[in-house]
């Protein structure tokens, strides 16, 4: 079931990502972004970003919707949804925390529409992840 995701809950997902994404608080880069997670235990968390003049402490939605989930308990991510005006993908920091919780996570992008851009699992966004593994912690 991780792999599979019905119409439904895709299209959920990503309208989720598109509330999420009018909440961005963008002044600098005018780039809204918008996230929804799915976790295993069936709860829906999203994500907006947040962007600070000082540039490097400003917070993508991906990572927004995972430390929400996370703080909430979940470990366990099914699928997300990330939206932007041109259906740009995450970013690598936003791929390193989602690959902590599993490579299997669907990745929906879609553009500000909600037409899919691209659906894959992160293990193909992020091919040969540094995980656990690599820290002899596995």
């Amino acid at each position: 079931m991780k792999n599979e995701l019905s119409s439904e809950l895709r299209q959920k997902l990503i309208d989720l990502a598109q509330e999420a994404r009018e909440k961005a608080y963008a002044p600098y880069s005018s780039y809204r972004v918008g996230a929804a997670l799915l976790t295993a235990s069936g709860k829906f968390f999203t994500g907006c970003n947040v962007e600070s003049a000082a540039y490097p402490t400003s917070m993508c939605a991906e990572r927004v919707a995972v430390f929400k989930a996370v703080s909430e308990g979940e470990r366990e991510f099914v699928a997300m949804a990330v939206v932007s005006s041109n259906g740009g993908t995450p970013c690598g920091a936003c791929r390193q925390v989602l690959a902590e919780f599993g490579l299997e996570t669907k990745v929906v992008i879609a553009d500000g529409e909600g037409h899919v851009k691209q659906e894959a699992l992160l293990a193909e966004l992020l091919p040969r992840a540094f995980g656990a593994d690599d820290l002899g912690k596995a």
